[in-house]
């Protein structure tokens, strides 16, 4: 409840950020699992996880803004981390992949953002990456960014999005915000035709299961037939894809990142991100031709990490064995399924580019349904 006051009392001093004065699917009783969620209930969960936004609205036209997440405080290029890419439908531009699916490393921080300013997310993560102490003699950076399209709401064309945008949004970082909804690369979004956004959720396992923490931020912006906890919200309503109240088609893509303490290296960590992807599925997301649906997960296990400079011939490291990885996934596909539900229930009507609105989920009529 702290957190709520906090929350609506930002609503009250800055109305332009309504989407903060909502609540969560776990608040109203939404209880997605059977696996505990960490305190926060969000990928910072994940010690050393740090998330930041930069949420542009202005005029009536712009809607859109960025989100970093940085797996550690320190210098990332510094200090790689081990990482994988699944791509459930590629019609994205998920700058970066290909180095990590090669090499299994993350070098830079995530960041998310909308298409076209992608090359601008990327300029800023080089600039920052560069601009930081050891990093003097660092001549290749790959950074790695992702989107979805926020142009049904924002004037997506005139790329407002700034390089200054994208490193305030690295530097103001921090391992308590939680904010979700329109906020950050969420501002703009659209998912099962209502207003998407960003969320997060995170699973904490019990020791007897390894006691890994496993945390799940989401960018939603994709079509399907909404379902929340294994009940039929979209049927219900009567909005869904290909249904006559079908808003703004079923493309625009899904951004998953996923971070667990839990040492695994680039193999195990690209199969945690395909269980990631059937969160998605259990939301009633269908992946659609133009969706651009990406996993990002990573390890931020202190003994997984690789310098940049390498004085040895080998590598020594303790990870997690095939036979105790499933508790794992299982963390990472209740995480996705709640982030997802989460981006729904905290985002606030929007209206923007050309004055088109966006709804938000009825949430009201989602409860009565639920608890009938």
């Amino acid at each position: 409840m702290k957190n709520n006051f906090f929350i609506c009392l930002t609503f009250i001093l800055f109305p332009m950020f309504s989407a903060l004065c909502q609540e969560r699917a776990r608040d109203l009783g939404i209880e997605i699992g059977v696996m505990t969620p960490g305190t926060l209930n969000a990928i910072n969960d994940v010690a050393g996880v740090k998330v930041g936004h930069t949420t542009l609205i202005k005029g009536d036209s712009v809607r859109t803004g960025t989100t970093a997440i940085l797996p550690h405080s320190g210098n990332i290029f510094q200090e790689k981390v081990p990482a994988a890419v699944f791509v459930g439908n590629g019609f994205g531009k998920l700058a970066g992949s290909t180095q990590i699916s090669e090499l299994g490393l993350l070098e830079t921080p995530v960041i998310l953002t909308n298409t076209l300013s992608v090359p601008t997310a990327m300029n800023a993560v080089i600039d920052y990456t560069l601009s930081l102490e050891s990093n003097e003699d660092v001549r290749s950076v790959n950074a790695v960014v992702g989107e979805t399209n926020d142009g049904y709401l924002n004037d997506i064309r005139g790329r407002h999005l700034k390089e200054a945008d994208v490193i305030a949004a690295i530097e103001n970082a921090s391992e308590n915000n939680i904010s979700e909804g329109n906020v950050g690369a969420g501002t703009g979004t659209i998912a099962f035709s209502y207003k998407g956004g960003i969320g997060t959720s995170s699973r904490k396992l019990p020791e007897s299961l390894g006691g890994y923490t496993v945390g799940v931020l989401v960018q939603t912006n994709f079509g399907g037939v909404l379902q929340i906890d294994g009940m039929q919200v979209g049927e219900e309503l009567g909005k869904f894809s290909f249904s006559r109240q079908l808003l703004n088609d079923v493309d625009g893509s899904c951004m998953i990142v996923v971070a667990t303490d839990a040492p695994l290296d680039h193999r195990n960590l690209e199969r945690l991100a395909k269980r990631a992807f059937m969160g998605l599925a259990k939301t009633g997301g269908i992946a659609s031709n133009g969706s651009g649906d990406y996993v990002i997960a990573f390890s931020t296990a202190e003994n997984m990490r690789i310098p940049y400079r390498i004085e040895t011939n080998t590598l020594t490291q303790e990870v997690v064995p095939n036979d105790r990885v499933t508790p794992i996934f299982m963390a990472a596909i209740e995480a996705t399924e709640e982030a997802i539900i989460n981006s729904l229930f905290m985002a606030e009507t929007m209206t923007g580019f050309e004055g088109r609105t966006v709804e938000k989920l009825p949430v009201e009529k989602v409860m009565e349904f639920i608890r009938n």
